[in-house]
């Protein structure tokens, strides 16, 4: 073999440690396998779902359930659910709950990670013992609904938000990130005589973006799928979010809204098209999200939960 080839191959392969032996072909077969089938096991469900939404109503009656191979695709479980009516109020819903509740939640435990980062701050070790004790010490369900009550943000959209708002996990990345930044950056923007605030905005989160990025997008990824605060704070039909919805249509199709109702039972809609419609419109937020946070999840992550 030549330097030359030996050279490209050394550039192209992966670090490897010495004492490490190459991996055999069958190995690689192996894994290589292994992963074809995790893929599978993703795309298949997800491409059954996608193409049932898709089909008419004589093709599913036809194959007698879910539908594999597409004949005559139409959109119209997908407009008659984005006509108006109760499905569309509740993507609109959930959109402004999710976007609301992240902003909130980040604002929230970004100004407490930072506050957490400084050694120096004032009751520093007594508050992060404190919120580090919710990990593992809950009130229970009962005093929580009991509190909200007394607040009264029943049959209010605040209840989906504020129960749930912060998560002491990611706190504590955010903390562990921050601490991972040099001092010094922070020490000469302080000479220079910027505050608190505006070290935390100009110098903490440009440095950050990739950690706020991951943390976005697990509380982004909560409150979209969020559905149990929905079902015991709020007792109003019009108020539900997108996921109550799915649950009643497909678990409960006697709640469908009446619009669908008569769709269904005239023979112009397959209750099955609409579920799995309602189950893609769930899934379309967090599909074309993850791909754009994707790059940031080892470096948000791995350093956040190492550092500090």
């Amino acid at each position: 073999m030549s330097l030359n080839t030996q050279l490209v191959r050394s550039l192209k392969a992966p670090p490897r440690p010495v004492w490490e032996e190459p991996p055999s072909k069958a190995g690689v077969t192996a894994k290589s396998g292994f992963l074809v089938l995790c893929c599978l096991g993703v795309l298949v469900p997800l491409w059954i779902v996608i193409i049932t939404s898709l089909s008419p109503k004589a093709v599913i009656d036809r194959v007698g359930g879910l539908v594999v191979i597409p004949q005559g695709l139409t959109f119209v479980n997908y407009t008659e659910l984005l006509g108006g009516g109760q499905v569309s109020r509740a993507i609109l819903v959930s959109i402004g709950v999710t976007l609301f509740g992240t902003l909130f939640s980040m604002t929230v435990s970004v100004l407490a990670a930072y506050g957490l980062s400084r050694p120096g701050s004032l009751g520093h070790r007594y508050f992060l013992m404190t919120i580090m004790a919710t990990m593992f010490f809950g009130a229970g369900l009962i005093p929580t609904y009991l509190l909200v009550q007394s607040l009264g943000l029943t049959d209010n959209y605040l209840s989906l938000v504020l129960p749930s708002a912060v998560s002491v996990f990611n706190i504590l990345v955010l903390r562990a990130f921050f601490m991972g930044i040099s001092p010094e950056l922070t020490e000469s923007a302080r000479i220079d005589g910027a505050g608190d605030l505006r070290i935390l905005l100009t110098i903490i989160l440009p440095l950050s973006r990739a950690v706020v990025a991951v943390i976005s997008l697990f509380y982004a990824v909560g409150y979209w799928s969020a559905w149990f605060n929905a079902s015991i704070y709020l007792t109003d039909q019009e108020m539900m979010p997108l996921q109550n919805v799915l649950i009643q249509l497909v678990q409960k199709n006697t709640e469908m809204p009446a619009g669908l109702q008569y769709a269904v039972r005239t023979g112009q809609l397959s209750a099955l098209g609409l579920q799995m419609a309602v189950m893609v419109l769930a899934l379309i937020p967090v599909a074309v999200a993850s791909p754009f946070v994707q790059r940031h999840f080892k470096k948000g992550m791995l350093t956040g939960a190492i550092k500090g």
